[in-house]
């Protein structure tokens, strides 16, 4: 095989060449990517090349799995366009950049729907950037703020990066760790997924020194670096990884439990209500009890104003208290 070489780091084995053959496709797939429709000659002229060299190139790279059409006309032409697969791209420095960069943005702010494949692409970017872009982009990245969440948590993005390579490799991670109640602890664990939840991100993975499958928020975890050990495969206890949040979320203590009385059908009021904010249980045909919990009680006297329905809150006294103290900012806030 033939190794063309674009750049100082860029390398695609394009097939076998006849000696004295020193034409690139690579440059031809740029022109493609960088505009709709390209006349033959046009083509011809930007690459100095011929134009049985222009159809020759076009082959090899339909042969490569790139969807090139030919286009009717006096000269006739070329597209590239949408296939039922996603053929590598050619980007230049700066395109790299930015790409980078925004996955970057999307995994720290989890974007509702891509956070999670967002942490799948920068694991392959990291694979493949060139040392002097990743110079780049970790400067911009330190240059740069991103607004924290609304609850205060930030996740360091190479944390998410080296857990989801652990996760893809099936390799143990070590990381220091601290708890809901602020007591530090070093874990090894194998890592299983990562799952945004909530606006927060939790590694779901099986904890050697205690013995059981686990789940760990990232933005508490500190140094998080591959062991290099292989792991043997094990069932997880739940349907999928994010089931397995939710439920250790529901049996989990928090700062603050709360049961209230939803003056609304269980049904009516699930698709309103995430599972993994807490349990709901119908009473009759018109109200249910719902179960829900957070160490932050502003965000918990939130919740339960988004649920959209009324209420009566059984417990703690301090969330009808913060309820309350919300009603008269409101009316206040609001006028006669």
């Amino acid at each position: 095989m033939a190794r063309r070489r674009l750049r100082s780091e860029t390398v695609l084995d394009i097939g076998d060449d006849g000696p004295g053959d020193a034409h690139l496709e690579l440059p031809l797939l740029s022109l493609l990517q960088a505009r709709r429709d390209w006349p033959g000659p046009e083509l011809a002229e930007r690459l100095e090349v011929s134009g049985r060299t222009v159809r020759r190139d076009v082959e090899r790279l339909r042969a490569l799995g790139y969807p090139v059409e030919s286009l009717s006309g006096p000269a006739g032409g070329y597209r590239l366009r949408a296939g039922t697969a996603m053929p590598p791209l050619l980007l230049d420095d700066e395109e790299a950049i930015a790409i980078a960069v925004g996955l970057s943005t999307a995994a720290r702010t989890s974007v509702a729907g891509i956070e999670e494949a967002s942490v799948r692409a920068l694991v392959k970017r990291e694979q493949v950037l060139p040392a002097r872009l990743r110079r780049r982009v970790q400067a911009l990245g330190a240059a740069t703020a991103t607004p924290p969440a609304a609850n205060g948590a930030t996740v360091d993005r190479q944390h998410l990066t080296v857990l989801a390579a652990a996760c893809r490799d099936s390799e143990r991670v070590r990381f220091a760790y601290r708890g809901r109640d602020g007591a530090e602890s070093r874990r090894e664990v194998g890592p299983h997924a990562l799952v945004a939840l909530g606006r927060r991100w939790y590694l779901v993975a099986w904890d050697r020194g205690r013995e059981g499958w686990r789940s760990f928020r990232v933005d508490r975890l500190a140094a998080p670096a591959a062991t290099g050990v292989r792991l043997e495969p094990r069932p997880l206890p739940a349907e999928d990884a994010a089931a397995f949040v939710t439920g250790s979320m529901a049996v989990a203590p928090r700062g603050y439990e709360a049961r209230l009385t939803l003056h609304a059908p269980a049904e009516a009021v699930r698709g309103r209500a995430p599972a993994g904010w807490g349990r709901l249980q119908a009473l009759d045909d018109a109200t249910c009890e719902y179960r829900t919990g957070d160490d932050d009680l502003d965000w918990l006297a939130l919740r339960v104003l988004m649920l959209g329905v009324d209420f009566d809150v059984h417990e703690p006294p301090e969330l009808a208290e913060r309820l309350r103290s919300l009603s008269a900012r409101i009316h206040r806030g609001t006028g006669p």
